[in-house]
């Protein structure tokens, strides 16, 4: 029993002075950024509040690993993000604000219903904002891991909006990541595409809808979004569909992938629903046995809004719904597929690299580089090149 004690008082005081070290050399790194804040004009008085109790924040850095676009199940994330009180909600909420989502809908030329499918997605329609401190997340990030680089840029960022004027410290809370108000901007895309729309001299996403669907808009406007055009349709592949052409690389007219085979999910031809010169991709969530979508320019421009393939489908969907038309999926998921875990998407990576291919960094986000990586192993070893991470697929990479 004393030898039971004396490990765990051993294993605590380890801990303990782990943390301790930690905590020094976050001050130290802190007194260097602040430094760096005052280079790039940010006042004394300015760094003093905002870094007053700031501390290291260690729920960021798992969350910062496991976040849920790239960790859950696409269906199990679709289900969650398009569920039918999200879609009951956000169609009153379009109704309610209808003349002033018209206005902005009008002057920026953006769509009503991805502004609300946006603003559900982030935020449930303001009822969740974040209560991260903004500062201490992103001084967290800018510490070390593998964003250090976003935090210390966007720490930059939430300090001017302090000095300009545009919100209080107080007011700086939001996500994990640092992104804050109803539609969740992080720190430099509000000091760029934030909008006063009343005129009151402010733009406050966090309480002023008009500020908030007029910043909204503008951010997508600027990332090439086009009004009454779609985003993109559920579609059928042919039989013995090449699998490598749903990279994000490949687009093609419409007219093209139609000549091909591919028809929207009910069978209809595409080019008689759309321009056959459309250009668009093909987008695979959950590989060669789930459902396929052909994507246009506008699912790209969602796309900047969140890097994420799920969450933009996740938005696309429900601006479906919220506009009163039909998000479901017709095709099946497969549901039985397990997700892979953190440290099983990093193990893929790196069995890839240990083949000869090259996925990128071994950083568990299984992004464009990872999946092309994949596509080409896939193709050289005889099996569907879908890029889809599958336990299956790593099952065999690693055997």
């Amino acid at each position: 029993m004393k030898r039971l004690f004396a490990a765990i008082c051993f294993c605590a005081a380890s801990l303990t002075g782990a943390a301790s070290a930690q905590s020094t050399d976050f001050r130290s790194w802190l007194d260097g950024f602040r430094a760096e804040a005052a280079a790039a004009g940010i006042s004394a008085e300015v760094i003093a509040e905002a870094f007053e109790g700031v501390t290291i924040n260690q729920r960021v850095y798992e969350l910062n690993d496991d976040q849920p676009e790239f960790s859950r199940a696409i269906w199990d994330y679709i289900d969650g993000a398009v569920s039918e009180r999200r879609i009951e909600i956000g169609r009153a909420k379009m109704a309610e604000h209808r003349a002033l989502l018209s206005l902005i809908e009008q002057a920026y030329g953006v769509d009503a219903e991805i502004i609300t499918a946006i603003w559900g997605l982030e935020s449930s329609y303001g009822a969740v904002l974040g209560n991260y401190d903004a500062i201490e997340a992103l001084a967290t990030l800018a510490f070390e891991g593998r964003r250090t680089g976003y935090g210390r840029s966007q720490l930059i960022g939430a300090l001017k909006i302090i000095q300009n004027g545009y919100a209080l410290r107080s007011q700086l809370k939001g996500s994990w990541a640092g992104a804050m108000g109803h539609t969740q901007f992080i720190p430099t895309t509000y000091l760029t595409y934030a909008v006063d729309h009343d005129g009151d001299g402010r733009r406050d996403i966090w309480a002023n809808l008009g500020d908030v669907f007029a910043s909204t808009a503008n951010y997508l406007s600027a990332s090439g979004y086009r009004q009454n055009e779609a985003w993109g349709v559920e579609v059928r592949l042919p039989d013995g569909f090449d699998y490598a052409l749903a990279d994000a690389n490949v687009h093609k007219p419409l007219v093209e992938w139609a000549a091909g085979g591919v028809k929207a999910a009910n069978g209809a031809s595409l080019v008689g629903r759309f321009d056959p010169n459309m250009r668009g991709r093909m987008v695979l969530p959950a590989g060669a046995n789930g459902p396929a979508f052909m994507t246009f320019e506008n699912f790209d421009a969602i796309l900047k809004y969140n890097r994420s393939t799920a969450y933009a489908l996740a938005v696309s969907l429900l601006s479906e719904e919220a506009a009163g038309r039909s998000g479901a999926v017709t095709a099946p998921w497969p549901r039985t597929d397990r997700t892979l875990a953190f440290e099983e998407r990093k193990a893929l990576q790196q069995a890839l690299i240990d083949r000869g291919y090259k996925p990128g960094p071994v950083d568990g986000i299984i992004g464009a580089g990872t999946k092309r990586a994949l596509r080409a192993w896939q193709r050289d070893n005889g099996l569907p090149a879908d890029g889809y991470p599958s336990a299956a697929i790593l099952a065999i990479l690693t055997s």
